[in-house]
């Protein structure tokens, strides 16, 4: 294993807004249950941009290394580490560590756990060539897995401790991988159902079209512009696209989808706005379950009352995945099951993903490499 550096390059947010400055800084050593991940690849996601705002009512870490969603090799491990080996394949998510003892942690709810630490958000995340986490909270990597297409499927956590403020169910997120597998897991859709993804051009979107697809579900993608129509159509499964940007009548469009014209039996929403947590529950059919992921600044659901209780409609948020969720996600991938769409550029170039995600430019996923 090569010898670890005392500096490492990392891209730092000194204040709330930005910018990010790519600058060096100082290696830091595992605690005595932690292990050093060198990361070599990270995915990038809304969550990190809403780190670098401040879009949150949750204070982050400043300074702040922001990222987590890496894919890298443990480097070295504290003494109370015996379940993972240096040499080793890990994945760095959203939870980077828990308290594993309240009533939370001990029922397999580790993300709702108060005392989590969230990685490129309350401490340092994945946007830097090694980075610390809880060894326990980790994601197993077998080594057949690459890490540069892993890395978006990691993404899986918004900050729990905002359960505890009232901003309605939005962020944008990194529901990526785990978390948009999560989501549908708590829709309750059963196999051969049909499930509506709003967002599902970017990157969690594109992810929970290929999980809903590998769990037998039929897919409507709810998205804008013909980049995004023709990936989810052709490459990600699913068998209808309504484009919110042209269409005269979302909520009839997304019903007429559907075979009986009833509308799908859940959606999942995964969009960067608030308007579309304001239409859901108008298309879900009878008994349909609508799934908040997404987390937009300051937005706020709606729905209309007489409908929504005549309906029968259950309107929920799902978090993130806890660490067998992880393992079950993680499993649909090694089977080639999940392809995350993906470009890479080098970490000093972050910056200028931030730019084209606030424009609104990017379809599917881009992924760091920290080495350059």
């Amino acid at each position: 294993m090569p010898e670890i550096p005392k500096k490492q390059k990392a891209q730092v947010i000194e204040k709330t807004g930005g910018p990010v400055e790519y600058k060096e800084i100082d290696v830091q050593q595992p605690g005595p249950d932690e292990v050093l991940v060198n990361i070599k690849y990270s995915g990038v996601c809304h969550t990190d941009l809403h780190a670098v705002n401040g879009d949150w009512p949750l204070p982050t870490k400043l300074p702040l290394v922001g990222g987590h969603e890496g894919a890298g090799i443990v480097v070295a491990k504290g003494n109370l580490v015996t379940d993972i080996e240096i040499g080793d394949h890990a994945g760095v998510k959203w939870i980077n560590g828990s308290c594993l003892a309240c009533s939370f942690c001990q029922q397999s709810d580790e993300p709702l756990c108060a005392k989590a630490l969230l990685s490129g958000y309350t401490v340092d995340g994945t946007f830097q060539e090694y980075c610390i986490a809880k060894a326990a909270h980790v994601a197993r990597l077998h080594k057949d897995i690459p890490l540069d297409a892993v890395a978006p499927v990691l993404c899986g956590e918004t900050p729990q401790s905002l359960r505890n403020v009232r901003t309605g169910c939005g962020t944008d997120l990194c529901v990526a991988g785990i978390t948009v597998y999560k989501g549908l897991k708590e829709s309750g859709a059963r196999p051969g159902q049909t499930v509506a993804i709003v967002g599902a051009g970017g990157g969690l979107g594109s992810l929970a079209q290929q999980y809903a697809k590998a769990m037998g579900l039929r897919t409507i993608a709810i998205d804008s512009g013909e980049e995004k129509k023709k990936m989810c159509l052709e490459q990600l499964g699913s068998y209808a696209f309504v484009d919110f940007g042209t269409s005269q009548n979302v909520v009839k469009e997304v019903q007429e989808a559907t075979e009986d014209g009833l509308g799908p039996h859940a959606v999942i929403l995964v969009a960067v706005n608030e308007k579309p947590f304001q239409q859901a529950a108008e298309y879900v059919r009878p008994r349909g379950t609508v799934v908040c992921i997404g987390l937009p600044a300051g937005a706020y659901l709606k729905a209309p009352v007489f409908e929504s209780v005549i309906k029968m409609v259950t309107i929920k948020g799902s978090y993130v995945g806890n660490r067998k969720d992880t393992a079950e996600a993680l499993d649909f991938y090694r089977r080639g099951l999940i392809k995350a769409p993906f470009k890479t550029v080098g970490l000093s170039e972050l910056q200028k993903v931030y730019d084209m995600m606030h424009e609104g430019k990017i379809a599917g996923r881009y992924v760091v490499d920290t080495s350059k």
